[in-house]
């Protein structure tokens, strides 16, 4: 098992650093490219896209055209070339290389050891990995990639070649261990991502189960509110079991929505509100029209929306044509920052003393006030021409609302 982080050693005598090169320029430039190379895995989560980004920059650190990292397979007890730069097409994702401690990259998988190796052809310590003398490697860098977490295994090795002669040192070491570490904390964090995803899907499948419940459990109450309704013998009471079914209905329509909905706790008021219109039309006399562009509102807000609709669709119904049938509709569209809705008939109107604001018995308004109240919405009464009744609806959305 590898060595606990903070607790490697060097596998090889310290060297002197390469004569040839400035050493203050050369380690500020790592230290910039170290900088850059944090900043930029902060800036994306994709996982595949980081580890070749590292392999780039530690080449250019290290002034190498070959680096890659290599993640371990636990089926396969190997080490998978996952990323890198300078290697022959077919490569990257193919190529495996041993986790035996006989092998550089192994030896510092399994050690937690950074491994130096300046002399790959005369090596003792290590049998050098075929895929390195295939391209002529002298000489080679293995720094451990772990990750957080008590228990967890090792993500790999990050590992920087040269075919040049030259020495690579420890501060060379410490510059790839520190885009080991860098690159630890963004595996990690794609983990932790990975788990919330999978937190998050389960909780939305059970907040679809548990809709799609709710949703047949009000069906059943429908149905027992329509057997009593049929048994009743006054009208008045009748008619009441009549509206509290369809309130109820309306209820497990966006029940029904919910469940279905691909963004939890929201429903497309298009569709809800067209399928609302359906099921009225089959409870009336009369012609239920809609037109409701699309719009994704939290069920907080489409129920009581859906119970507004659905008692001034029933009012209009009532009152609207008590000389025959007519025709009812709903429109509704965003407007600014609200929901607009519109329910209008072609019937005989209110009557000359109507004002909205003034108190009323009737259920059904009271009903419709307690639900604008619930809503922070207004509502409004105009006459139509030549005749008719349109009343009108705006609701505050929500910020997040699409």
């Amino acid at each position: 098992m590898p060595a606990p982080p903070g607790k490697e050693s060097i596998s090889a005598p310290t060297v002197a650093t390469d004569i040839t090169r400035e050493e203050l320029p050369y380690r500020l430039r790592q230290q910039s490219l170290l900088g850059e190379f944090g900043r930029s895995a902060m800036q994306t989560r994709d996982i595949g896209q980081i580890l070749q980004r590292a392999t780039e920059l530690c080449a250019q650190g290290l002034q190498t055209p070959f680096a890659k990292v290599l993640e371990y397979m636990p089926d396969d007890k190997r080490l998978l070339v996952r990323a890198g730069i300078g290697w022959a097409s077919g490569t990257i994702g193919q190529v495996s290389l041993g986790v035996d401690l006989e092998s550089p990259a192994g030896f510092a998988f399994q050690t937690g050891q950074m491994v130096i190796s300046n002399h790959l052809h005369e090596e003792t310590r290590f049998r050098t990995p075929k895929l390195l003398s295939d391209h002529g490697i002298r000489r080679a860098i293995n720094v451990l990639i772990a990750r957080g977490g008590e228990g967890h295994l090792p993500f790999g090795v990050l590992e920087v070649d040269s075919p040049e002669p030259g020495q690579f040192d420890v501060a060379d070491a410490d510059f790839l261990a520190g885009f080991a570490g860098l690159l630890g904390i963004a595996i990690e964090r794609q983990h932790a991502d990975a788990d919330l995803r999978e937190a998050l899907d389960h909780q939305a499948m059970l907040t679809r189960e548990m809709s799609h419940r709710v949703k047949n459990s009000l069906a059943s109450v429908v149905g027992l509110l329509r057997v009593q309704s049929r048994s009743a013998q006054s009208e008045e009471v009748r008619n009441a079991l009549k509206d509290a079914a369809s309130r109820i209905t309306t209820i497990a329509q966006v029940h029904d929505h919910l469940w279905r909905s691909t963004k939890i706790g929201f429903v497309d008021i298009a569709d809800f509100a067209g399928e609302l219109c359906r099921k009225l039309q089959e409870t009336v006399s009369h012609k239920v029209s809609c037109n409701v562009g699309h719009l994704m509102i939290s069920a907080d807000k489409a129920i009581p929306l859906g119970l507004l609709i659905n008692e001034i669709v029933t009012n209009s119904a009532k009152h609207a044509y008590p000389d025959g049938s007519g025709e009812i509709g709903v429109t509704g569209e965003r407007r600014g920052p609200d929901l607009h809705v519109e329910v209008s008939d072609r019937g005989i109107g209110f009557p000359k003393d109507f004002d909205i604001d003034q108190p009323r018995a009737s259920l059904g308004f009271k009903v419709i006030k307690s639900l604008l109240a619930q809503l922070d919405g207004r509502i409004a009464v105009a006459s139509n021409t030549p005749k008719g009744v349109t009343v009108q609806l705006d609701i505050p959305l929500e910020s997040d609302a699409a």
